[in-house]
């Protein structure tokens, strides 16, 4: 049976989405090669309740469905060629050998499984001759040790690899007569080339200095209410800050993407606007949803550690932390409009601590990880995503397929931030969330901004700066 192309697949593309051996196979075009290392990797992920687990899970069922149709040797490897049958089909030549001929003397388990799959990787290449053979992975390590060997390898579909840079926020220059009839009126009136990912807009007035910020709803302009947007416990600090502000309180849009640096003040942004709408009771609770990460390439995954409240502690600091400064920025604005500070000394831990345990009873925050949301339906809350760069599409496709439509959702990430073994900046979910922005949506009203600007502090926008630099 000749094939178009032969791709032998890594155990992560599998793990990112089972479902990739169908589109890989393109209805029996391509051949899969599965190395038995990847079987054994694939097997020891099948218990957990992470997105991964459930893959594992996932392909073991896509496996029942296949039988074998032909064994045979080849030298020292063994050829077990699989067919699986149905709405989905695919051809797999599952191979092992008898002894690999890689040193595993001192060489950790993760590096002998990449060196075990890249021998099969060689073999194929060699015996499938007739057909162009491919080593699929997302692992960049495994991807340099393959081409090292001169095996042709790519990181799941080139199509992900396509570049974008979309400019949420445009600048656009308009005459002075033009600054008292701005409300309502047409983007395309005053920028012909406006596209659906052109959020909002900086109108720079004519020989002034005088920007007008404005959102686009409905292709219709929008300006911003700035004395309703910094009135909340965190303030605004600039453009940035005050679009996204503006999309969190806005009825209008129900999605936001955000894509922000380490220090930009996301979290605390999408927290205090969270607040703020709760106490108006557009919503009843706020739920914070953030995805487990750890060693997951030396398969140290956080569900199989014991302890549900211990286990997810470390997840939820960025909210604790957040918490604790609307907590402490609170108080301190309360006190400084006071003329006798003495009766409002300052806080100390033990009172903030005690603050936020409030905090959280009144307006209802909820934390979650992705492991408990089968199943469920969030509804009437405020929903804050974090960390969605260390989601895959299947993950956050489950997790957003649990809201209802009395929620509003909240997404954030950095792709400067990646944790997750099984993702990269083309393949996560934050990604692919931004670049859907480049058409509009009839199911909902998409919002997206990237938050370049470092608040934290020196130090934080130094780190970014030194480590971000490109080298000559």
């Amino acid at each position: 049976m000749n094939f178009e192309k032969v791709y032998v697949l890594d155990t992560n593309i599998l793990l990112e989405d089972s479902g990739n051996i169908f589109k890989i196979s393109d209805d029996n075009k391509n051949l899969i090669v599965l190395p038995e290392t990847v079987l054994d990797e694939i097997d020891t992920k099948k218990s957990g309740f992470d997105e991964i687990n459930f893959q594992a899970r996932e392909f073991a069922r896509i496996l029942e469905n296949s039988k074998i149709v032909e064994s045979k040797k080849v030298g020292s490897y063994k050829i077990i060629r699989l067919e699986i049958f149905g709405n989905k089909n695919a051809i797999i030549d599952v191979i092992s050998k008898e002894e690999y001929s890689l040193n595993s003397k001192n060489v950790a388990l993760n590096i002998i499984n990449d060196r075990k799959i890249l021998e099969i990787a060689s073999f194929a290449k060699e015996y499938y001759k007739n057909s162009e053979t491919t080593f699929l992975s997302l692992d960049i390590m495994a991807r340099t040790r393959a081409v090292s060997l001169d095996i042709k390898t790519d990181s799941l579909n080139g199509s992900y690899k396509e570049e974008f840079n979309y400019e949420f926020i445009k600048t656009v220059e308009i005459p002075f007569e033009e600054t008292e009839n701005l409300e309502n009126r047409l983007i395309t009136d005053f920028d012909e080339d406006y596209q659906p990912h052109n959020f909002s807009y900086c109108f720079k007035v004519k020989s002034s200095d005088q920007v007008i910020l404005t959102s686009i709803q409905n292709k219709r302009v929008s300006l911003l209410d700035e004395g309703e947007i910094r009135n909340q416990v965190i303030t605004p600090l600039n453009k940035e800050q005050l679009f996204f502000s503006n999309a969190i309180l806005s009825h209008f849009y129900n999605v936001l993407i955000v894509e922000a640096k380490a220090g930009s003040g996301k979290t605390l942004l999408a927290l205090s606007g969270a607040l703020k709408l709760v106490r108006q009771k557009h919503f009843q609770k706020i739920i914070y949803i953030r995805n487990s990460i750890e060693s997951l390439d030396k398969g140290e995954d956080v569900g199989y550690l014991p302890g549900l409240e211990e286990k997810f502690r470390i997840y939820n600091h960025p909210l604790m932390d957040s918490l604790d400064y609307i907590i402490r920025s609170e108080y301190k604005k309360k006190r400084n409009n006071k003329k006798n500070t003495e009766f409002m000394p300052e806080l100390d831990d033990k009172e903030v601590n005690q603050r936020v345990e409030q905090l959280i009873e009144n307006y209802g925050i909820e934390t979650m990880w992705v492991g408990e949301m089968r199943g469920r339906t969030l509804s009437n809350a405020f929903v804050i995503i974090d960390e969605a760069q260390n989601m895959s599409n299947k993950t956050m496709q489950m997790v957003l397929s649990r809201i209802d439509s009395t929620c509003k959702v909240v997404v954030l990430g950095s792709n400067k931030q990646i944790d997750n073994f099984y993702v990269n900046k083309y393949t996560n979910s934050l990604t692919t969330l931004l670049k859907s922005t480049k058409n509009e949506s009839e199911l909902v009203k998409i919002f997206a901004i990237k938050l370049q600007k470092v608040l934290r502090g020196p130090i934080t926008e130094w780190a970014e700066k030194i480590f971000s630099t490109k080298r000559k």
